[in-house]
């Protein structure tokens, strides 16, 4: 069964770093491009960042450009989000998303989700 679990999430100090896992299993993905959505509370989720597992056509936020860095490791079956120079507007529960469609960053694009992991950035 095709699974994605996120890890990496905590409660850091604005201005520090996480890096988020993604691991993905159950199926082969190497078709999917993958994706870090993130949902604050009383928000909808919104699009972070974009990826294929050759490592290219990678998108980002606006919000977080210069900021959070998106990479794989084939090897791993492996997503990460590398956040730096975090922000208290950063705190959500991060969700990795695998899918084929053609609007990257809309939720519709993506098939298969993780359960999220929660990101708490105090200022």
């Amino acid at each position: 069964q095709a699974q994605l679990v996120e890890s990496g999430g905590g409660l850091v100090q604005a201005g520090n770093s996480l890096r988020l896992s993604c691991a993905a299993s159950g199926r082969t993905f190497s078709s999917y491009a993958m994706a870090w959505f993130r949902q604050a509370p009383g928000k909808e989720r919104e699009f972070v960042a974009r990826i294929r597992w050759s490592g290219g056509n990678t998108y980002y936020a606006d919000s977080v450009k210069g900021r959070f860095t998106i990479s794989v490791d084939n090897a791993k079956n492996t997503v990460y989000l590398q956040m730096n120079s975090l922000k208290p507007e950063d705190t959500a529960v991060y969700y990795c998303a695998a899918g084929v469609g053609t609007y990257y960053y809309t939720r519709a694009a993506y098939s298969y989700w993780g359960q999220g992991t929660q990101v708490t950035v105090s200022s």
